[in-house]
């Protein structure tokens, strides 16, 4: 029998739909065909969260590991794309600043600061697209400076970072990716090793060079710096526009600041910033109602396994005293859970506490909405808002 027979929803879903508004989509595979095969995709979709679960958490059945997977076509092997004692070997190096213990004390005076300058620079305007004059600038200088890397500017790491991002989304959704990240990697590993060979410098890079070859360096960077930086502004840029969105929601938060950990968690499973992650099957296997053959894509909806009824009571409503919003997989799960997470999370609490607390009145532009898009990466394209300046 054919997968479109036996998966009639899934024949029927368009990768389009899934990048527009794929909430409504997602609940009905979710309900009716949890593993579904989508022909557009050419590949499995895995939408509920016990499912999702299982397949994160077996490496050895759906690894990353495969010529296929994209952002190894565009910077190398890296922990994103490796398994096993491989996957460690670059994971490793890299993990000690991120530790739960050590987020706190090595980056809250920074991001603090970085916040305070980009928001003293806004503040007379009255007005602002802040996904790119706040939430990127911040992500970016946040990731530079854990990173340890020299010699480039904010502009510069943005401008490598949306080629890289693009050829990555080009990649996934089957079209052909051109020059530019290709071109934007080589700047950035020309950066890596300008900033290793640096004798006078300390950093995470350098520490990172004593255990690695400059290549896996470099790659494991370039993972570690879009990572951050799609992730983070997405997660600011969408928590922003979930409490705008929300009056009722901002109002807890504005009266109880302890609340805006709250707000992330719930932002995070209501729109993750990466809305799928990909594996790929090494044998044929059983997942809840399909046969996967070995080699099969099965590509893993965060967004859909996040809004999963069985979890989460009434999933589509933002609550920022949900109890079970700490269950959200915005992250992702086991061996290649995001490194960076308590970052992320550091980072985007401070943003938001600091954005009510100076910019008051703050607002979406009415004449201005914003939506989030994205088949991969979901956040809006912009984030129009106004606030009350000093008459």
């Amino acid at each position: 029998m054919s997968t479109a027979v036996s998966f009639p929803l899934g024949a029927s879903t368009t990768l389009a739909e899934l990048a527009r508004d794929p909430h409504p989509r997602l609940a009905l595979l979710r309900a009716h065909e949890p593993v579904t095969w989508l022909p557009e995709l050419n590949g499995w979709l895995v939408t509920r969260r016990d499912l999702a679960l299982d397949v994160m958490r077996d490496s050895a059945t759906f690894t990353v590991d495969d010529p296929r997977f994209t952002t190894a076509q565009v910077v190398g092997p890296s922990m994103l794309s490796l398994d096993g004692t491989a996957h460690t070997r670059h994971r490793e190096p890299f993990a000690a600043p991120f530790r739960p213990r050590r987020v706190h004390d090595g980056f809250a005076a920074f991001i603090e600061q970085e916040t305070d300058r980009l928001l003293t620079a806004l503040e007379p305007a009255g007005a602002a697209e802040l996904r790119r004059s706040f939430a990127g600038p911040l992500a970016v200088a946040v990731v530079t400076e854990a990173l340890g890397l020299v010699g480039t500017t904010t502009d510069t790491v943005l401008s490598w970072y949306d080629a890289i991002v693009r050829s990555v989304s080009d990649l996934t959704a089957g079209l052909e990716a051109g020059p530019a990240g290709p071109a934007a990697y080589a700047q950035l590993r020309d950066a890596v090793e300008a900033t290793v060979t640096d004798r006078d410098a300390s950093s995470l890079l350098v520490s990172a060079a004593e255990r690695l070859e400059l290549p896996e360096v470099a790659s494991n960077a370039a993972v570690l710096m879009f990572g951050g930086i799609e992730t983070t502004e997405g997660m600011i840029t969408n928590a922003l526009l979930h409490l705008l969105e929300n009056p009722g929601q901002l109002a807890l938060v504005q009266r109880d600041s302890s609340l805006l950990d709250g707000a992330v968690e719930e932002s995070l499973r209501l729109e993750p910033g990466a809305a799928v992650v990909d594996r790929y099957a090494t044998r044929d296997t059983i997942l809840g109602p399909a046969t996967i053959r070995g080699g099969d894509l099965v590509s893993v909806s965060l967004t859909g396994a996040n809004r999963d009824p069985a979890v989460f009571t009434d999933p589509d409503r933002f609550d920022v005293r949900r109890a079970e919003a700490r269950l959200q997989l915005a992250f992702a799960h086991g061996p290649h859970h995001c490194l960076a997470a308590h970052l992320a999370r550091l980072e985007t609490r401070i943003a938001l506490q600091r954005l009510l607390e100076r910019l008051p009145g703050l607002r979406s532009d009415p004449q201005r909405p914003a939506t989030p898009y994205g088949l991969v990466f979901r956040k809006p394209d912009a984030l129009h808002v106004l606030w009350d300046t000093p008459a």
